[in-house]
């Protein structure tokens, strides 16, 4: 409950356990207070660029389940048209080194893949019903096209 004061995106570290049996993935620092539903998305293509939806009220977890993502988030200061000039929070999330991402309530988040079979789980402080009438969209590109580019180096 602690995250939801947070104004802040906000990376929860995780670990890994490994012993002659396998591996635990675990993130001991995620509290489950306030969470009222979650779902999954893996997108068919790492070319696809799922972006920019946000809530006045609705705060969300981000936890990469299998592959890696780019996971942007900005803050909405007038919900219908934001600042384009915001400062733009920008996360790579991968399955490899786990940790969960808070974004908290007034913000518009986005994602894009960065391998075949990325699977992302969000949480989420809202229900389904709570979270129709608190819907904010955007073009990905509304921020600029930057966010989504890998760098190479």
């Amino acid at each position: 409950m602690e995250n939801l004061i947070k104004k802040e995106p906000t990376l929860i570290k995780g670990g890994f356990a490994i012993d002659d049996r396998g591996m635990l993935t675990f993130a001991n620092d995620f509290d489950f207070s306030g969470v009222k539903r979650f779902y999954m998305v893996e997108n068919f293509s790492p070319e696809t660029i799922r972006a920019f939806h946000g809530h006045k009220n609705e705060a969300k977890y981000v936890f990469v389940v299998s592959g890696s993502a780019i996971v942007a988030a900005v803050e909405m200061d007038h919900h219908e048209t934001p600042n384009k000039n915001n400062k733009m929070h920008r996360f790579v999330l991968s399955a490899r080194n786990p940790g969960i991402l808070f974004i908290p309530s007034g913000f518009a988040n986005g994602f894009r893949p960065l391998e075949q079979g990325t699977k992302i789980m969000f949480y989420s402080t809202s229900t389904l019903e709570e979270s129709k009438d608190d819907d904010y969209r955007f073009p990905h590109n509304y921020w600029g096209m930057n966010i989504w580019s890998v760098e190479n180096r």
